[in-house]
C-alpha cells in the first residue's frame, strides 16, 4: 500500500527535477529510510523512477542497478552530478509539502 503511494508520487516528477527521500517521508508520513527500502524493492525501475530520489544533502545516494547507472540516468535528463552530488540542487528539487 505505501509503495503505491510512493510510486505515484514519483510519477508526478517531471523530467530534469528530483525528490529527496526526505519529502517523501514528509509527504506519507513515513521514515525516509523506509521509503528507501521500499524504492529498493521497485522492479519497474523503466516506469517508476526511483533513480529521481536522491539525499537531502544533494548526495546521489543508493540505486539498484548501482550508483553509476543512477548518475547516467540523472545527466541523460539534464541533471548534473559532480563527487557524488547533484549540482543546482535547490532549484532541481521537487518538494511535495
Amino acid at each position: 500500500m505505501e509503495n503505491n503511494k510512493i510510486f505515484k508520487l514519483l510519477r508526478k516528477i517531471p523530467e530534469g527535477k528530483i525528490t529527496t527521500y526526505k519529502e517523501l517521508g514528509l509527504k506519507l508520513n513515513l521514515n525516509p529510510r523506509k521509503v528507501g527500502r521500499i524504492l529498493s524493492e521497485n522492479e519497474d525501475l523503466e516506469n517508476i523512477k526511483c533513480y529521481k530520489v536522491v539525499k537531502s544533502d544533494g548526495k546521489v545516494g543508493g540505486y539498484k542497478l548501482g550508483v553509476k547507472e543512477k548518475i547516467k540516468r540523472l545527466e541523460k535528463e539534464g541533471i548534473k552530478v559532480e563527487n557524488g552530488k547533484i549540482v543546482d540542487f535547490e532549484r532541481r528539487v521537487l518538494r511535495f509539502s
